[in-house]
């Protein structure tokens, strides 16, 4: 058997303001260190030796992942930061509060850009100030995304698991995975079989560790919450 712990970082800044965040690299807030630490202390009681650990570039991410490992302890363990694994990116969208931009478009495509499947928000300007294109972390990708829709970043995300985490679950390791609301919403898709309909229905909580239970084929056997409060 193995196990995959997916953590969704803890609540950053931009979270606590409600404004799409995206690839912006923002850090946690109080509440979300408290997360994190709540969340490693979650993954210590389940007693579980770890193989490996995983995030995204961005800081929220790497954060809740050094709180978890400084709670449990780890020494010595392969940390792999990877691009594919960043949240989406909300396009020109990105730095806006929630809720003005929902009475601004309307609700109906309010809900289009944040959680439709296959249909993404305006692209971003390249000389907005929040543009990746002259941060040098991205320097070494091909194409940096201006916008995306949550199939696009279904479409990075999970190439990169079947690359570099799913061979390692099938010879029972276990992994943990610091990352993002739609990072781990595009796993679920896939993990879950869940449709393009009703992905949208996932919602993933901030510092609430998921523990997904694999067989030695690579079979799902159960998943659950560690946090069930």
């Amino acid at each position: 058997m193995s196990h995959l712990i997916l953590v969704r970082h803890g609540q950053s800044l931009w979270n606590l303001e409600n404004r799409f965040t995206g690839w912006v690299d923002v850090e946690l807030s109080k509440k979300g260190e408290e997360e994190a630490i709540k969340a490693g202390n979650l993954i210590k009681d389940l007693d579980i030796a770890i193989d490996g650990i995983f995030t995204s570039y961005l800081t929220r991410a790497i954060k809740t992942l050094e709180l978890i490992m400084k709670v449990n302890k780890f020494k010595n363990l392969p940390f792999t930061k990877a691009w594919e694994l960043n949240e989406r990116h909300y396009g020109s969208l990105t730095g806006l509060n929630k809720t003005e931009t929902m009475k601004k478009l309307g609700e109906d495509q309010f809900r289009v850009y944040r959680r439709s499947w296959d249909t993404p928000p305006p692209p971003l300007k390249k000389e907005s100030e929040f543009s990746s294109h002259k941060n040098p972390l991205y320097k070494s990708i091909g194409k940096i995304p201006d916008t995306e829709s949550l199939k696009d970043t279904f479409e990075r995300v999970i190439p990169y698991f079947e690359k570099n985490l799913e061979e390692e679950l099938k010879n029972n390791k276990n992994i943990i995975l610091s990352a993002h609301g739609n990072t781990i919403r595009a796993l679920g898709k896939k993990i879950f079989n869940i449709s393009n309909n009703k992905i949208n229905l996932l919602e993933i909580p901030t510092g609430n560790p998921l523990l997904i239970d694999f067989d030695n084929n690579g079979k799902l056997l159960n998943a659950k919450y560690l946090d069930a409060s």
